[in-house]
């Protein structure tokens, strides 16, 4: 642990001190994040932003789907695998769609929609380009129609942050296809985007949750910090 909190001591770190750092875990605010993220000599396990996407499937159970999105967004939305985008399959437009923003709105939720959401539903506000790449990190949830699971793929894989995604489908076929086809750290089935947690995977107190591609991947623990060193003890033997 570095007992300074003076940003100064951030610059000489970065330059990993002669060796001495192996990697480094930033914790702080965004500001501090990037500036590790920019200009660290040293690995870096960090996430910057929780772009969280909650996929809504034609074959979802329309009571799971209203009861996921109400705790995927509100349970507690300062955190970073809160829903910041609800995507829902356009070929259940009429039958999910407004009962999901209801229970959002009804809790409290300010909702940014597409031109086609806002048809539906007037209690909303349009979302803008910003909305689509935006953490808010507040009880705001941006909403967009999407053709099926493909369409969902598309969007997220154009705007999120590889943290956290998560699809309500009942059909197996959908849920492959999203697991195999998106590259974020965490992929959910029917089940809130709230449980990215290193406790809840079962690896006690969290560090963060890297979004990376080093090895700790996803909840860090201590466990996921650990390295290798290969003890190799012979009698002689040699290489033909």
């Amino acid at each position: 642990l570095v007992p300074t909190t003076d940003r100064a001591a951030v610059g000489e770190m970065l330059k990993g001190l002669a060796g001495n750092l192996d990697v480094i875990i930033p914790r702080g605010g965004k500001s501090l994040v990037g500036r590790v993220q920019t200009e660290a000599r040293v690995p870096v396990f960090a996430h910057l932003e929780g772009i969280c996407h909650l996929y809504v499937d034609r074959s979802a159970k329309l009571d799971m789907a209203v009861q996921i999105a109400a705790n995927a967004k509100m349970r507690r939305t300062g955190v970073c695998g809160a829903a910041e985008t609800l995507l829902v399959d356009r070929a259940v437009a009429s039958t999910h769609l407004v009962p999901i923003l209801e229970a959002l709105h009804a809790a409290g939720c300010e909702i940014h929609a597409d031109a086609e959401v806002m048809k539906a539903f007037a209690d909303a506000s349009l979302a803008t380009d910003a909305d689509w790449v935006t953490e808010y990190l507040d009880a705001i949830i941006a909403v967009k129609l999407v053709d099926g699971v493909a369409g969902a793929i598309e969007h997220i894989e154009t705007f999120s942050s590889h943290h956290t995604e998560a699809i309500v489908a009942e059909d197996a076929q959908s849920v492959e296809t999203f697991f195999s086809e998106i590259d974020s750290a965490i992929l959910l089935h029917n089940a809130s985007t709230q449980f990215a947690d290193g406790g809840e995977f079962g690896m006690g107190a969290e560090i963060g949750i890297a979004t990376g591609k080093m090895h700790a991947r996803g909840p860090v623990g201590v466990e996921q910090l650990t390295s290798f060193k290969y003890r190799v003890r012979g009698s002689g033997q040699v290489r033909p």
